[in-house]
Formats: structure tokens, C-alpha cells, sequence
């Protein structure tokens, strides 16, 4: 994939509105604060989110399956604008949801959809609005006219206030946004990933003027400068990826290597190199606004990641050789959760 000059551009130009809202160039990916083998504490996930607020990360992107029916990030955005309620309005939330409950089988039924967004605004309690539901996968036994007439249904009623896809191709995209104006489109975008900048998604995303938000945008750590570099030492919640896999990493870490290398240059660090290269596609062969919304469970990486490094055209060129010198190898989900691919 080679990227065409196109002007860097500058961090205010990387920023979006997303109904009505402006969001800052990142976002704040909450999975990790409730999904993990061992999740902060809530005292230090309400600190770690205001610090992502208060360092311009305003955009929010939970599920309602990360972590348990009793503990996931709705009750725990529930108990933080309990505390913080003046905060409420600065946050752009996006939450995840669609699954069959207890499972990540997507169903797009009527009930179901209606259920997982009832379920969201019980849980929240009047403390904080929807402002995006997305199926966090996409039903192959419904079609996506169906499911976004239901779900402009309940923006009609008040329920939610827009619609998200998530995992998504090109097509998909195009009939769902002729149903209801898709807020934004959620993919897996990062120097280890990049399949939507040649598949037809962020171009189609461009052209129909929908924002994309990137998860995953340091490959789970690997673009961290200090991932491991065998399959043991990963934490275990990322070990099974196939990408993480022995022979694997040893070769995807080549990539990384190099990024790593360009931050020692540029006096900063790999993770600002690898957000700055998401934010510096805007421009580049037909490639609209990005916000990367990475998830981190330290202040001080938060901090890092929020501090916002920009690069030149050159550098962009050059992360470009870098990416055809070191293609990156292995699925991005193993052979059990296939379903979790595009849809």
C-alpha cells in the first residue's frame, strides 16, 4: 500500500465533529478498565478517565460485554458520571452492544437490538446518554437495512442519538448509510493493520463523509516500544492473536523495530509515531478523518499518548517504506472468532 503526499496535516485538522459534537484526536478506548485478567480499581479508572478528558480525549468507546453483565463499562460509566456529572456533555460516548446476551454471537433481531440498547440506558440510569450504538459485529442472518431501520427507530424515540458500525465492509457501509446517516464507522487500524486503506472502507467512509474510529491503533502493545518478544512473555490476555504467536512476532516485530527506531530519531515516543501516522492519512488517496481511541490503564501513558506528535509528508513517505519493507503476517483473530472479522 502506497500512500500518496497529500500535506501532513496539522493536529487541529485531524479533529472531527461527530453530531454536532468536536471531539479532540484521540479518543479514549475504555475496554481495558473492566475486561482484562486485572482491571484497575474503580478510583484509579475514574482517575485515568479524567486524565484522558482533561488531555483532549473526549470521545469514549465502551461495550456492554467488556467485562461482566454485572460489571462492564456501563455500570462503570454509571458510577463515574454519578461522581463527575459536569462531565457528562464533554463526552462523546459510544458504546458497543448487539450480541446475544453471555455470548458475542451477533443478533441483529428487533428484540435483541431494542434489548441491548434498553439494557444500556437501564444501566446508565439517566446519568449519560447513548450519543452512538453500534453493533459491535454484524448479523449475517439479518440484513443491515433491518437493522439500521431499527436502530433509526430508536434514535426517532429518543433512545439513542446516532448509529455506529463496527467491523464493516465498503458495501455494507454504503446500504446502511442510505437507511440512516452513520455517525461513524469503527475498524481495527494500525501500522500492524491496515486492510480498510486498501479494501475500499476508508475511502468509502471519505467519500459519504463518515469519521472512522480506530481501535487497536498500537497493535494491542505491540507499537508500545516495550512489547515481548516471545508469545509467554505476553500478557495473556493478548496471547493467543495469532500475530502474537512465536515465529510470528518475531517477524511482525521487525515493523515495530523500525518504528521504534524513527521515535529515537524524532525524540519521541513509538506510540506518538504510530497515532500520528493514523491521524496523518487524513488527505492521503482519498482518505478522510481518523480518530485512534487507544486504550491505556497509566496516567503517564495516557499522557503519551494524548501529547500529540505530527509528521511531515517525508515521514509519512518513510513509515511507507517501512510498512512494504516489513508486512506484518497472521490473522487478526484465531480460527474460533472468525465471526469478530468484517462483516
Amino acid at each position: 500500500m502506497l500512500l500518496e503526499s497529500g500535506g501532513a496535516s496539522s493536529p487541529d485538522s485531524s479533529m472531527a465533529s461527530i453530531l454536532g459534537h468536536r471531539v479532540g484526536p484521540h479518543g479514549y478506548g475504555l475496554m481495558g478498565l473492566t475486561w482484562r485478567p486485572d482491571p484497575p480499581n474503580q478510583d484509579e479508572c475514574f482517575h485515568l478517565m479524567n486524565t484522558a478528558l482533561s488531555t483532549g480525549a473526549n470521545l469514549w468507546n465502551g461495550g456492554d460485554f467488556y467485562g461482566t453483565p454485572e460489571r462492564n463499562s456501563l455500570h462503570l460509566l454509571r458510577d463515574y458520571f454519578e461522581r463527575y456529572p459536569q462531565n457528562a456533555s464533554k463526552v462523546l460516548l459510544s458504546m458497543k452492544g448487539g450480541f446475544r446476551p453471555g455470548t458475542q454471537i451477533p443478533d441483529g433481531s428487533e428484540t435483541n437490538l431494542r434489548r441491548s440498547v434498553e439494557e444500556c440506558n437501564r444501566v446508565l440510569a439517566g446519568r449519560k446518554v447513548v450519543d452512538i450504538f453500534e453493533c459491535a459485529r454484524v448479523d449475517p442472518t439479518t440484513p443491515i437495512e433491518e437493522v439500521i431501520g431499527v436502530l433509526a427507530q430508536l434514535v426517532r424515540e429518543g433512545q439513542i442519538r446516532g448509529i455506529g458500525l463496527s467491523e464493516v465492509k465498503a458495501e455494507t457501509i454504503r446500504r446502511a448509510h442510505a437507511v440512516h446517516p452513520i455517525a461513524v464507522v469503527e475498524v481495527e487500524l494500525s501500522l500492524w493493520e491496515t486492510s480498510v486503506l486498501s479494501n475500499g472502507v476508508a475511502q468509502t467512509c471519505c467519500e459519504l463523509g463518515i469519521p472512522i474510529v480506530a481501535y487497536a491503533p498500537l497493535s494491542r502493545g505491540a507499537l508500545t516500544g516495550e512489547f515481548p518478544t516471545k508469545n509467554e512473555d505476553v500478557p495473556i490476555h493478548r496471547r493467543a492473536f495469532p500475530k502474537f504467536q512465536n515465529e510470528v512476532l518475531t517477524a511482525n516485530r521487525r515493523l515495530s523495530e523500525e518504528v521504534d527506531a524513527m521515535a529515537r530519531r524524532k525524540g519521541c515516543k513509538s506510540t506518538q509515531i504510530a497515532l500520528a501516522w493514523i491521524r496523518g492519512l487524513k488527505g492521503r488517496n482519498g482518505i478522510g478523518t481518523i480518530t485512534p481511541i487507544p486504550g491505556a490503564e497509566r496516567d503517564l501513558w495516557i499522557r503519551e499518548n494524548n501529547k500529540l506528535v505530527t509528521l511531515s509528508d517525508a515521514e509519512m513517505d518513510q513509515l511507507d517504506e517501512i510498512l512494504t519493507r516489513n508486512k506484518t503476517i497472521g490473522e487478526r483473530y484465531h480460527a474460533a472468532l472468525n465471526h469478530l472479522n468484517s462483516g
